[in-house]
């Protein structure tokens, strides 16, 4: 039997300990021997200003111990303590493989897909990776945003209606994508200055530099009838993929407890009023998530458009990003421009008419060809009575059960170097000029009464719970604005957690940060805070301006040990 992945990099961790010690004897290192040392003597200890909970952000529960690369992948404790691991194992390939239009269980894919796999988008499951030119290939964490602007330049207004939301650029043949992506222009632009008017070089000499991404696509790219530019004015932004890690642990967090921190955010900011009524100082009904007659506060993705991760990010995307369909989504994820403009497209009529046995041949006539297109590619205004969609599920839910043991296991690793002076200093420092005030440290989980869909609780099957965990997250699960220049779309964005990113680089070869990875390290990450005087986090970042580059450094390091 696989031996699970916590035993297997522990073993391997060890190993390359002893290793490691027998090359700091072989050169006579002894700081960095000492170093190593003095680490393993405190881990799970109350030392400075860091408790002994704090080793474990997600809690006994939740945290792995494993710290070297791979270690995004691991399983929570709880996985193993439930039974679940060859579930876990299981979703894991789920999440890991590339889908395709006909080998089960990794059929899906098609007609159009926005990746082939999850895993493309969370480069060894962490957040995206800032690319250069887009394509939907390994690697490239991001999804566009297509949106017609409330004014010029505005980050805010409706998305288009002629692609989906998440858009897609793979096609399946015969079939053209709905956006060529070879056709998409993405240029990465260096800001010469900051509209709130912090300068671009530190006190004591030290630069940094800033850049930011312009996105554009042209009318002839997109092929849909109408397209976008039909329709109104047309803008762009890039969105980034969130680290999977976690996640579980997130969902963990009462509804009460979010609430209560609203409450206590209300009085000194604003907060999204789609989210929260300030009068009533309550809940907005636009906040509730309801399924199956359940309420939750929304709270997952950046605009916090999902309220369980049951139902949420990655439940969601095994279905829109490869276009998996499931007993609970028996339809395709697409728009009607696209399959009226496939109906219409004479190479896809041509390629069908010459194969009887594609699905779209209907009659074999070129207008039963174009009725079939068109019918089985649109989402339908009734999926589940249309007579075109009556699609045999891809997932079954016993694997899509599998998949959500596998999202709501992951693990979060254990803090390192907590007992470094320095990181010590970079907490105190980080509390001191108010970045704690948004990237809230620590919440509680209580029972973990988490949701489900009927097609897991309607089996009778179990999914990790974390009940009574201190975790450390480091976000207060509210949205702020920061008024970036080409900023996030839709203006508000959900404080992002910040636990485990200091292994970033040692997971995905990256450590780029913020909603489109324009920062490409955490100096970058906290002075974009500052870019406008508008910004909730203004304050702090002129704070951390001011500061010396000692203790700068001091928050980084603080940053990377979390």
């Amino acid at each position: 039997m696989r031996k699970n992945h916590q035993s297997i990099r522990t073993t391997l961790y060890l190993a390359l300990t002893g290793l490691a010690s027998l090359t700091f004897m072989a050169c006579h290192d002894d700081d960095v021997e000492e170093a190593v040392k003095v680490e393993a003597d405190y881990i799970g200890q109350a030392v400075g200003n860091f408790s002994a909970d704090e080793w474990y952000p997600g809690g006994r529960q939740g945290t792995t111990d494993n710290v070297s690369a791979g270690c995004y992948e691991d399983e929570t404790p709880a996985v193993n303590a439930m039974g679940l691991m060859e579930a876990f194992n299981k979703g894991e390939a789920f999440f890991e493989r590339n889908y395709n239009m006909g080998t089960p269980p990794f059929n899906g894919l098609g007609p159009a897909a926005v990746r082939k796999s999850c895993l493309d988008c969370h480069p060894a499951y962490g957040h995206g990776k800032r690319v250069d030119r887009y394509t939907a290939s390994w690697g490239n964490g991001y999804l566009l945003v297509v949106y017609h602007p409330n004014s010029p330049g505005s980050d805010d207004g409706p998305y288009v209606s002629e692609v989906t939301g998440m858009p897609q650029t793979i096609g399946t043949s015969p079939f053209l994508a709905p956006i060529d992506e070879d056709q998409i222009q993405l240029e990465w632009k260096q800001l010469t200055a900051m509209e709130s008017g912090i300068p671009m070089t530190f006190a004591d000499g030290e630069k940094y530099e800033l850049i930011y991404p312009e996105l554009y696509i042209p009318r002839e790219a997109f092929n849909t009838n109408p397209t976008p530019y039909e329709t109104g004015d047309v803008a762009f932004r890039l969105e980034s993929t969130i680290g999977i890690i976690g996640t579980g642990l997130i969902d963990a967090i009462p509804d009460d407890s979010i609430k209560a921190q609203y409450q206590r955010e209300a009085p000194y900011v604003d907060l999204n009023p789609a989210m929260w009524d300030k009068a009533a100082n309550d809940w907005a009904p636009t906040a509730l998530y309801t399924a199956n007659g359940v309420n939750r506060i929304k709270k997952f993705t950046y605009a916090c458009t999902r309220g369980s991760l049951q139902d949420g990010a990655g439940a969601n995307a095994i279905w829109n990003i490869t276009n998996v369909s499931r007993s609970d989504r028996p339809y395709l994820y697409s728009t009607n421009a696209w399959a009226k403009k496939m109906s219409e497209t004479p190479s896809v009529i041509a390629a069908i008419k010459a194969n009887p046995a594609s699905p779209y041949y209907a009659d074999g006539t070129e207008a039963g060809i174009s009725e079939a297109v068109y019918g089985l590619l649109s989402p339908g205004t009734n999926q589940f009575d249309n007579k075109w969609h009556n699609f045999e599920p891809e997932m079954s839910d016993i694997n899509f059960w599998a998949f959500m043991v596998w999202h709501r296991g992951l693990a979060i690793p254990r803090a390192r170097n907590l007992n470094d002076p320095e990181v010590q200093r970079g907490k105190q420092v980080f509390n001191e000029i108010g970045c704690a005030t948004c990237h809230r440290p620590r919440w509680q989980t209580t029972t973990d009464d988490y949701w489900a869909p009927n097609i897991i609780t309607a089996n009778h099957l179990a999914l990790p719970r974390y009940q009574n965990q201190t975790i450390y997250p480091y976000t207060d699960m509210v949205q702020h604005r920061l008024f970036m220049k080409n900023g996030i779309h839709g203006s508000w964005c959900r404080t992002t957690p910040l636990w485990g990113r200091g292994l970033s680089k040692i997971n995905t070869g990256a450590e780029d940060r913020l909603h489109d990875c324009r920062a490409r390290n955490e100096i970058e990450a906290i002075m974009w805070h500052g870019y406008s005087k508008e910004s909730d986090a203004y304050e702090s970042t002129l704070k951390f301006y001011h500061l010396s580059k000692k203790d700068r450094d001091a928050v980084v390091k603080f940053l990377q040990a979390i």
